[in-house]
């Protein structure tokens, strides 16, 4: 089975756009994968609603800062399995394209990027990327994850801060 995930920020991810009723949201995760809330409704500066989305080869991570609506969703790297999961971002295999040089196709489009090693923002497109991993994984030439762990796209202000910091 082929399961491909498309990046469309600021409108969400593929099943998930941003600003949907967290009830059609935890409806949507239930067909993905196993389906984990913490803090349901809870909506304050230091925690939030948020549900963790269990498909047996990857993990998606939907942010409810409001405690009622989609605010982010974050897509975990693909883990090898009986399915193909290609997760991409206008036509990047963001996974499976090396970091660095994600970055710079990313840069090519017009986009600026504020990459900080480990963790990269593109805050016109509110993308996050980090290549942060909690088990081995191949290593670039700088000594850090030669791939992306994860990516998480948000509302169209989400990272404005970080563009203001540059």
């Amino acid at each position: 089975m082929k399961r491909d995930i498309e990046l469309e920020p600021p409108q969400g991810i593929t099943g998930f756009p941003l600003g949907a009723a967290a009830e059609t949201v935890l409806a949507e995760a239930a067909e993905w994968g196993r389906v984990k809330v913490q803090d349901a409704g809870v909506a304050d500066p230091v925690r939030h609603m948020k549900a963790v989305v269990l498909h047996p080869q990857f993990e998606t991570v939907l942010h409810f800062e409001d405690g009622r609506t989609l605010t982010a969703a974050e897509v975990w790297i693909p883990r090898p399995g009986p399915e193909q999961i290609t997760v991409r971002f206008r036509g990047l295999d963001v996974f499976r394209t090396p970091a660095r040089k994600l970055l710079e196709r990313v840069e090519d489009m017009g986009f600026t990027v504020r990459d900080e090693t480990l963790y990269a923002y593109v805050p016109q497109l509110s993308l996050g990327f980090t290549r942060v991993a909690g088990h081995e994984v191949p290593l670039d030439s700088d000594g850090e994850p030669l791939y992306f762990q994860a990516v998480l796209t948000g509302p169209a202000d989400y990272y404005d801060y970080l563009a203001a910091e540059a």
